[in-house]
């Protein structure tokens, strides 16, 4: 009697300390987050519980709909960058020795390891006006001013395509290292050359590791603020420094939580588009 009692509350035990997890952590404050999107504004930078959609009505302006829009060129471009520099490189590990790749890998993976704030700030450090990239200039005769590297859209990017570059080889390199070598062969054997397998066999088969590389670089790139910020110079409003000054310096709590609620919306239509790419994939 004892065992079955035990067997019973097995699954309540082990599924019990998640959903209390998730209920008090995401559900809640989700919740919370919804809930302050459809109040109003109190003038000294508080919430009035008056039912209210403005903050929604507000977003289809002029002002925040170039936000918007400069916010998904700047994660399209980071996601096209990663894309680009991360399939090589992706490609170079899986087809490596059995010695070195474990070294590649590691490497890859070691920017985990520091914070990623701290790594951006070495960026900030570099490209000022009197950091190394223009010290090294000026003293190689190239130029004879500093060249304006920081707080331009430019270092945007490349702050962005650095911080971000690992979570798109990762997928990528896993479905490379997952392709069968006898459908690789099969295609030199029938004549394809490097090119023509490369297009026909290795792309297609490895589409959904681009994909899930696609979606791990987009989403993140649409919220990372503390990047625009540092190496930006908060010249240019993204989605995510636009939340956290409405929150924060502009104390307009409902429009914060109504822009975070957009963010979350299009991250689960991403979502659910991954979801249906890897299911048709299965299907094929």
């Amino acid at each position: 009697m004892r065992n079955r009692l035990r067997s019973s509350m097995a699954p309540i035990t082990m599924i019990g300390p998640t959903t209390l997890w998730l209920i008090l952590f995401l559900m809640i404050p989700l919740a919370l987050v919804i809930g302050i999107s459809f109040l109003t504004r109190n003038g000294f930078g508080g919430v009035l519980m008056i039912p209210s959609i403005d903050a929604y009505k507000e977003l289809v302006s002029t002002e925040y709909l170039k936000v918007f829009a400069s916010s998904f060129q700047l994660a399209f471009l980071t996601t096209i960058i990663c894309l680009v520099v991360g399939y090589p490189f992706a490609y170079i590990i899986a087809n490596s020795s059995e010695r070195v790749k474990p070294f590649l890998v590691l490497l890859l993976m070691l920017p985990f390891w520091i914070n990623s704030m701290i790594r951006i700030y070495g960026w900030n450090t570099i490209l000022r006006s009197s950091g190394m990239v223009n010290n090294a200039l000026i003293s190689l005769g190239i130029i004879k001013f500093p060249l304006e590297l920081l707080y331009t859209d430019g270092a945007v990017l490349l702050g962005m395509v650095y911080d971000l570059l690992p979570f798109t080889v990762l997928p990528i390199y896993t479905s490379i290292e997952k392709l069968d070598p006898s459908l690789l062969e099969a295609a030199s054997d029938l004549g394809a050359g490097k090119v023509h397998k490369f297009v026909r066999v290795i792309l297609p088969l490895t589409m959904p590791g681009v994909f899930a590389g696609s979606i791990q670089t987009f989403i993140p790139s649409l919220g990372l603020f503390y990047i625009a910020d540092m190496m930006g110079g908060a010249k240019t409003m993204y989605i995510g420094n636009l939340i956290k000054n409405q929150f924060m310096s502009a104390r307009n709590w409902p429009m914060g939580a109504a822009l975070a609620i957009v963010l979350i919306a299009v991250t689960l239509v991403l979502m659910k588009l991954y979801t249906r790419v890897g299911s048709l994939d299965d299907m094929v």
